[in-house]
């Protein structure tokens, strides 16, 4: 049975360059995330946003810098001066410290709510199905949901999909949860069941990192906003900061169709 590591969850990206043929998408991103705070990236559309996101659990390989969590590379083994990609066991091990809520829900359609919420648990880190089961059921109540455990992903909303995601996300005990733009493919109305979900987590010191449009919900719950234009970090601070009083034209441009 393998063990489930405790939070902090202190991200470091340093320097990372990453490249789909020859167009960059990130040159030379640094970000710091403290343990148990809320980072919200801003920026259009093609700023590589998404990119850093997945690069963070490296779901996507960086070309150059690195990314650490509470000091240890993700996704590489530093040997001399050489990083080494680490074998596929060994990320997978380091991957269940991330939960990563996508745009698209990604639920099994042929599992129930609650088989979606302990499949990984059970199979990636070998933890026993009747314990698991009993905290999915808590996981299902705390995003509203604890009527919907033996619901099929296709008899329930965009919204209570994306809720069940998330405590999917929540029962590896990730030390940071990565959010790409949670609500981007819902329908309007429910948008706001989905951020409200989100702001509660925000209040029990899980580290998270969200990826949005909705400049609400940032100045509400974020600790740090980060604005990325044209795959850099133009400006980031507290949301006062970053939203009352920007100091870069091109937050302010992106702010003023937004807002």
């Amino acid at each position: 049975m393998t063990a489930v590591q405790a939070r902090p969850g202190r991200v470091e990206v340093h320097g990372v360059h990453k490249s789909f043929g020859t167009h960059e998408v990130l040159h030379g991103v640094d970000l710091v995330v403290e343990p148990g705070s809320v980072t919200v990236v801003l920026g259009p559309s093609g700023s590589g946003k998404s990119t850093l996101l997945r690069s963070i659990n490296h779901l996507e390989t960086v070309d150059r810098g690195f990314v650490a969590l509470d000091g240890e590379l993700v996704g590489y083994r530093r040997k001399g001066d050489k990083l080494h990609e680490l074998k596929e066991k060994e990320l997978l091990r380091q991957r269940t410290r991330f939960g990563f809520v996508f745009q698209s829900f990604n639920l099994f359609p042929h599992l129930t709510a609650l088989e979606n919420v302990v499949e990984a648990p059970v199979s990636a880190q070998g933890r026993p199905r009747r314990e698991v089961e009993a905290e999915a059921r808590e996981l299902l109540s705390r995003v509203g949901l604890a009527d919907k455990a033996d619901a099929h992903p296709r008899q329930l909303s965009g919204g209570q999909q994306q809720r069940v995601a998330i405590a999917r996300a929540l029962a590896m005990k990730p030390a940071v949860l990565l959010f790409d733009e949670p609500t981007s493919a819902l329908d309007p109305e429910l948008v706001g069941e989905v951020l409200a979900v989100i702001a509660d987590l925000a209040r029990t010191g899980t580290t998270m990192i969200v990826v949005t449009h909705e400049i609400g919900f940032a100045r509400q719950a974020a600790d740090q906003i980060v604005f990325m234009d044209d795959g850099r970090v133009v400006e980031q601070g507290t949301p006062a900061q970053v939203l009352d009083d920007p100091q870069h034209e091109r937050t302010r441009a992106f702010l003023a169709k937004v807002l």
